[in-house]
């Protein structure tokens, strides 16, 4: 007998970070994770999970939303419809909601995580098969303050924990930004790449004079420097550098990365999940973008464990992620919600193992956590 879908249940849940973390558009002292369980016929149950960044701050999605909009609309499409169909079920949602990519992409989650149970498979062998077992994490610093981030590169790296930085930077002045940047570099030299994330805080002829000055002190990669829809200005700033561009907001899907790609851009894209709906859709970005000889990056939205496993069985089948990735999601946060976190050492982080995602919630934890009027 055919499985179907039998209840999808959504829950908030409030974790506390280890440290403020700066944004050019907010500063976060608190991640909010909206958790998928999603039960079936047959007894399995899925979990997946939708994370954004502070809010509204960051784009068009809320905690509160995502939430609101599974269970009003995204579930209704799901409940009562065979399981095993990710295919069906992806048009479905995708032809009757639009937009809310990271709730389709929660569900999306939930049902790989279900079928690999129920076939005995991880998410990634449901995805073609890992060719990885042990990817790559920066870390970010995003204290703001100069000598802490210093101070916390270089304990990371004492620890093989990261061997490679990003810095949010957009807040402040570009001088004060640049001066803050070249700094850390200076002190780590050789021990470590830094790249930027300026998450569209420049305009292009602030972006131009900003970037000349981190390509000078020996900044890899510079991400997002202009606002997302400027694919345009984007190209020319990756054809006036020799310091790489990294699109993240100006591309969530193949349908943008074939746009970009277009447009003349060159240098990489951040694949995530929850801008392209899914680890499929994040998977049809990257094949895209491979075809235009643009390199690739695994981006986070900084979820939690659920969806940083989901991210990775993504990411660790493709063949090269040049950039790396940035899936270091958990361990920003101070406490976790499942039974056993993911495995971080030798500046990166082991695929989960076991069927489906390879993750189980914490009962106790989750009910401790959970927005009790979510």
């Amino acid at each position: 007998m055919t499985a179907r879908i039998e209840s999808i249940e959504t829950l908030l849940v409030d974790l506390p970070t280890i440290r403020p973390h700066k944004l050019s558009m907010t500063t976060m002292a608190c991640q909010t994770l909206v958790i998928v369980r999603m039960w079936h016929s047959d007894g399995i149950e899925g979990i997946g999970e939708g994370t954004t960044i502070g809010g509204l701050s960051y784009g068009p999605e809320s905690p509160e939303s995502i939430k609101r909009n599974i269970d009003c609309y995204l579930a209704p499409l799901l409940v009562g419809e065979p399981s095993s169909n990710l295919n069906a079920l992806r048009a479905r949602m995708h032809t009757q909601v639009r937009g809310n990519t990271i709730a389709k992409s929660a569900l999306e989650t939930a049902l790989l995580d279900a079928q690999g149970k129920r076939l005995g498979l991880s998410v990634a062998e449901l995805l073609g098969g890992a060719r990885h077992d042990h990817l790559p994490v920066l870390w970010t610093l995003a204290s703001g303050d100069t000598r802490k981030d210093i101070d916390e590169a270089f304990q990371r790296l004492d620890d093989r924990r990261h061997g490679d930085f990003k810095l949010k930077i957009g807040a402040n002045a570009v001088d004060d930004d640049v001066r803050h940047v070249a700094a850390i570099k200076a002190a780590l030299g050789d021990r470590a790449s830094v790249r930027v994330d300026v998450n569209q805080a420049w305009d292009e002829a602030t972006a131009v004079r900003g970037i000349a000055a981190l390509q000078d002190a020996g900044i890899a990669l510079i991400e997002q420097p202009i606002p997302a829809r400027e694919h345009a200005g984007l190209a020319r700033l990756a054809q006036r550098f020799v310091v790489p561009m990294l699109a993240d907001e100006a591309v969530a899907d193949a349908r943008d990365g074939f746009s970009l790609a277009a447009a003349g851009f060159s240098g990489a894209v951040a694949l995530k999940i929850a801008k392209a709906g899914g680890p499929r859709g994040a998977l049809e970005l990257a094949g895209v973008s491979r075809a235009a000889g643009i390199g690739l990056y695994g981006g986070t939205m900084l979820e939690g464990t659920i969806g940083t496993a989901a991210a990775l069985h993504a990411w660790a089948t493709l063949g090269e992620l040049t950039w790396g990735t940035e899936m270091f999601g958990p361990l920003l946060l101070t406490d976790d919600i499942v039974t056993e976190p993911l495995n971080y050492h030798e500046f990166g982080v082991d695929l989960p193992r076991g069927p489906g995602l390879g993750v189980a919630l914490d009962e106790d934890k989750l009910s401790f956590y959970r927005r009790k009027d979510g």
